[in-house]
C-alpha cells in the first residue's frame, strides 16, 4: 500500500485510461499528471525557498482544481484550498492565515480579489498567457520535497457554520486511507465514475471524494451541484459513485419525480448529514445505495451506520468515541427513553462528542493556537458536537453546542426537533435554533416546503399534537418559511444568520403561537 499520495499518483503517470471527463473534454491519468507535474515545476520555479511552499486555490471545481491538488502532491509542497464563497476582509484572513505565497484563481473568482489586500501573495490566473506560457516552459520536474506520510497535503478548511473557517492540516496518509478505506467497503474500481460535486476546498470533497478516485483509477467528473444538471450529468458521464455533504439529497428530492429517475448508472452515495428519510427516499427514486456517515473535518471522532441501525441514530463510534459532561468532564449517563420514544433523562444524557484517545490525526489548526486549545482539552478532542447514546451503544446527534437551548427552564437540543419535523411529509428541509428572550429561549423553527407541496398553520399544528414523543415546550414559537435558507459552500444551514435575524421571515411567511397556546397564525 502506498503511503503518500506523492507515491500514487507516480504509479499512474502511465496510465491511459480516463482520468477526468468535463464537458466534451476526457484527460487519461497520463495527460493530466503531465499537465499538474508541469504546474508543479512552475510553481516550485516561482516560489521563494525561505517561506513555507503553500499554494491557494481559489477554483471551482474544474479540472484546473483537479490538476493543483494533484500538482501538490507530486511536487511536495501543500496545497490550500480557499472557500470560494468567502468575501473580503474573511478572504483575506484565509489566504493569509494559511501562510500562502502563491494563489492560484480561475476567471470566475478572479473579482473575489478585487480591493483584498493580500500583501505580498502572488495571483496567478491559471487562464492566463502568463500562467500557459509558464507552464509550457517548465523545465521537468523536481519536487520540492520526498514527502512522509504525514506530511501535509492539503490545508481544508472547516466549513464556518459556528465561526469563522479554521484550517485543517490534512495528510497525506489520511488521503490514503479514507481512499483506501471507502474503496474497499464500496467496491471502487478504475471503471467507476466518481461525480465530484461537493467543494473540493472542503474534506468532504476531498476525503470522500477525489481520495476514492484517486485511488482506485477510476475517473473524476469535477461538477458544481445542481439540481437540474444533476441527473443529465450522471447519464451522460456514467456516474457510479457519488459523495454528499448537508442537503444535496434534500435538494434534489425536493424536485418534481420522473417515471425513469431511477433509469441511470448510480450505485453508490455516500456522504453525511443526510435525514433517514432522504436517505430512503433518495435510494427509492435513484435507484442506487445510500450509506450517511458522520466524521468531524478534522476527522477525530468518526461514526459509522452498520446494518441495524435505529432510525434517527447515526451509527456507532470508531474506538475512543464517548460522549461527556464538558463541566465535570465525565462521561454521560446512557439515554432512557420513555413509553413514547421521547428522551426521558436529557440533562444526564446529553453531552459532546469527543475522542478519549486523543486527537486521532487531527494535528491542530494551522496558525489558530486558541482554536486548536478549545479541541484539544484534558487529553481529549472536543467536537462542539452534542450527542447522546442508547444502552446499545448507537449514538444519536443533538446539535452543535450551540443548538442547546433553555425553554421554560428545561433544557432541549435542536436535532431532535428537527428530526421530528422532517416526519411531516410536505417539509423538505428545516432547522431549528433558538431566539433569546429576557428569560432564556424561544424554540424557532425554519422550513423549506417541497416545490409544489403547501402547509397550513392548523395543519402544522395538528401534526405536531400527533408528535408523542415531542416536548410541548419543544414546539416552535415561531416558523419562518422560505423558498431557500442561508447555506455554506457545502449546503449545510447557517443558523447563526437565522439567529441574527431574528424573528422574522426576511421575504418568506411567518407563524407565531401564543406563549401559552398551540394554535399558530401568520404574524402581522
Amino acid at each position: 500500500m502506498f503511503e503518500t499520495v506523492q507515491q500514487l499518483l507516480r504509479s499512474r503517470l502511465h496510465d491511459d485510461t480516463p482520468a477526468v471527463a468535463y464537458g466534451d473534454q476526457t484527460w487519461t491519468w497520463r495527460q493530466h499528471l503531465t499537465e499538474a507535474a508541469a504546474e508543479a515545476s512552475m510553481v516550485i520555479g516561482l516560489a521563494d525557498p525561505t517561506r513555507p511552499l503553500h499554494v491557494g486555490a481559489l477554483l471551482a471545481n474544474s479540472p484546473a482544481m483537479l490538476r493543483s491538488m494533484a500538482a501538490a502532491a507530486l511536487g511536495g509542497y501543500v496545497l490550500c484550498g480557499i472557500n470560494t464563497t468567502r468575501r473580503g476582509a474573511g478572504l483575506a484572513t484565509d489566504i493569509r492565515r494559511s501562510d500562502c505565497q502563491l494563489l492560484l484563481v480561475d476567471s470566475d473568482h478572479r473579482a473575489l480579489l478585487d480591493g483584498v489586500d493580500l500583501h505580498d501573495v502572488t495571483v496567478i490566473d491559471v487562464a492566463s498567457p502568463r500562467y500557459l506560457d509558464a507552464v509550457s516552459d517548465a523545465p521537468p520536474l523536481v519536487a520540492h520535497r520526498e514527502v512522509g506520510f504525514d506530511d501535509t497535503l492539503m490545508m481544508i478548511f472547516t466549513s464556518g457554520t459556528s465561526g469563522d473557517p479554521k484550517a485543517v492540516r490534512f495528510s497525506h496518509v489520511m488521503a490514503i486511507m479514507c481512499g483506501a478505506s471507502l474503496v474497499g467497503q464500496y467496491d471502487v474500481t478504475a471503471d467507476d465514475v466518481c461525480y465530484l460535486a461537493m467543494p473540493l476546498f472542503h474534506s468532504n470533497g476531498v476525503a470522500a471524494g477525489w481520495a476514492v478516485a484517486i485511488g482506485s483509477g477510476a475517473t473524476m467528473v469535477p461538477a458544481r451541484f445542481s439540481t437540474s444538471r444533476f441527473l443529465a450529468d450522471v447519464r451522460r458521464h456514467g456516474v457510479t459513485y457519488l459523495n454528499y455533504v448537508g442537503k444535496p439529497l434534500a435538494l434534489l428530492l425536493a424536485t418534481p419525480e420522473r417515471p425513469d429517475d431511477a433509469d441511470n448508472t448510480l450505485r453508490i452515495a455516500f456522504g453525511n448529514e443526510a435525514s433517514d428519510r432522504d436517505i430512503d427516499e433518495f435510494a427509492r427514486r435513484f435507484g442506487c445505495r445510500v450509506v450517511d456517515s458522520f466524521g468531524s473535518s478534522e476527522f477525530a471522532v468518526i461514526i459509522t451506520r452498520e446494518d441495524g441501525t435505529p432510525p434517527g441514530s447515526i451509527g456507532k463510534g470508531y474506538p475512543g468515541v464517548a460522549i461527556y459532561n464538558s463541566a465535570t468532564v465525565t462521561e454521560c449517563a446512557t439515554a432512557i427513553f420513555d413509553e413514547h420514544g421521547a428522551l426521558a433523562n436529557f440533562d444526564e444524557a446529553v453531552g459532546e462528542l469527543v475522542n478519549t484517545e486523543g486527537s486521532g490525526p487531527f494535528a491542530g489548526y494551522y496558525n489558530d493556537p486558541a482554536a486548536t486549545g478549545e479541541r484539544m482539552r484534558h487529553g481529549m478532542y472536543w467536537s462542539g458536537d452534542l450527542a447522546y447514546r442508547d444502552a446499545d451503544g448507537w449514538i444519536y446527534l443533538a446539535g452543535r453546542t450551540s443548538d442547546w437551548l433553555r425553554v421554560d427552564g428545561e433544557n432541549l437540543a435542536a436535532a431532535p426537533i428537527e428530526r421530528i419535523l422532517q416526519r411531516l411529509e410536505p417539509i423538505n428541509q428545516v432547522a431549528v435554533y433558538g431566539i433569546r428572550d429576557e428569560v432564556g429561549d424561544q424554540v424557532m423553527a425554519a422550513i423549506v416546503l417541497n416545490d409544489g407541496q403547501s402547509l397550513t398553520p392548523d395543519e402544522f399544528e395538528k401534526f405536531l399534537a400527533t408528535q408523542s414523543d415531542l416536548s410541548p415546550k419543544a414546539w416552535p414559537r415561531f416558523v419562518r418559511i422560505n423558498d431557500d435558507l442561508p447555506k455554506t459552500a457545502t449546503t449545510k444551514i447557517l443558523k447563526r444568520d437565522l439567529i441574527r435575524a431574528g424573528v422574522t421571515a426576511e421575504g418568506g411567511v411567518l407563524w407565531e403561537r401564543a406563549s401559552r397556546g398551540t394554535a399558530y397564525r401568520v404574524a402581522d
